[in-house]
């Protein structure tokens, strides 16, 4: 979609473990260096540095803006849309979003920090792009994923948006959220699968590679031996029970209220989860939040006036 400015739309969920836009999904992992390396995939060239994008995961940090991962992530994942649309110049209007609780301190840092450079010329994949930045519009994390459907949560309803860094909790009341009643929490999908691997060291003395743990824990196996698969699976149902300990401390009652399950986790709810699920909700799309917030800015702009 284009506003007014004749400005495209591009929205970017910018996990702790993966960037996701509408239509791609790339680890967060960022290495620098002033000299081009040897191997060019997934390398980003902008303001004389090289950049290899998607190599590992990011570390947990509470500030987004305190390093320019973020942003050469944002530039990267900008490449990956405009190439998905035969283009290599464009005006962008970026969507963005924050965790629930983090969101008014640090929304207008955020958004300065995306749009810190008015024109960007960088390279990506070996194409050349010129990117004028008009504007960013930052939303709530996890909301944005129901957004367009709130008004099929009658009742009381509970929100759980489980990333690889962070956990967003919302209670919606009659369709409304209640502001007051949001968390975030440091306890994302990084928090399960550095326990497997400590389990896994302790129990069979043995390495495994994280991608191993990531398979268990999206898919419920992996080709592993089966004792070393039934510790990961014991890792996992324990992280599951202290995720649904949190929610009962912040007023989970599956009694009373139904509970929806967005982001990455959600495969853990529906793999290892030891309830009764006829009242959990869970979105498979990992990329649910970034289309949330394309469409929450698409509606922003008509409302202002943009057509």
């Amino acid at each position: 979609m284009k506003n007014s400015n004749d400005s495209l739309i591009l929205s970017i969920d910018h996990g702790y473990g993966n960037i996701k836009t509408a239509n791609k999904t790339f680890s967060t992992g960022v290495y620098v260096s002033d000299t081009e390396p040897a191997f060019k995939d997934n390398l980003l060239t902008w303001n004389g540095k090289y950049y290899t994008i998607g190599e590992g995961h990011k570390e947990f940090v509470a500030d987004k803006i305190q390093d320019m991962d973020y942003y050469v992530l944002t530039l990267a994942a900008v490449a990956y849309e405009l190439r998905a649309r035969g283009l290599r110049e464009a005006k962008v209007h970026l969507a963005a979003g924050l965790p629930l609780t983090w969101l008014t301190a640090q929304k207008e840092a955020f958004r300065s920090y995306l749009l810190q450079n008015k024109e960007v010329e960088f390279s990506f994949n070996g194409i050349d792009y010129r990117v004028e930045f008009t504007g960013a519009d930052i939303f709530p994390q996890g909301f944005a994923a129901i957004a367009d459907r709130i008004h099929e949560f009658s009742g009381t309803n509970m929100l759980c948006d489980i990333g690889n860094g962070t956990m967003n909790v919302m209670l919606i009341n009659e369709k409304k959220p209640e502001n007051r009643r949001c968390f975030t929490e440091k306890f994302g999908t990084q928090q399960c699968v550095i326990q497997a691997k400590e389990d896994m060291m302790r129990t069979h003395h043995a390495t495994v590679d994280e991608s191993v743990i990531t398979r268990v824990l999206r898919f419920g196996k992996a080709d592993i031996a089966d004792e070393f698969l039934e510790t990961i699976t014991k890792s996992a149902k324990n992280y599951v029970a202290e995720i649904f300990r949190n929610l009962r401390e912040h007023g989970y009652d599956p009694r009373m209220m139904r509970l929806t399950v967005v982001g990455g986790g959600g495969c853990l709810i529906k793999n290892f989860a030891d309830c009764d699920k006829s009242r959990i909700t869970v979105i498979d799309d990992i990329r649910a939040t970034a289309k949330g917030y394309e469409r929450l800015a698409t509606r922003q702009q008509k409302r202002s006036g943009n057509k």
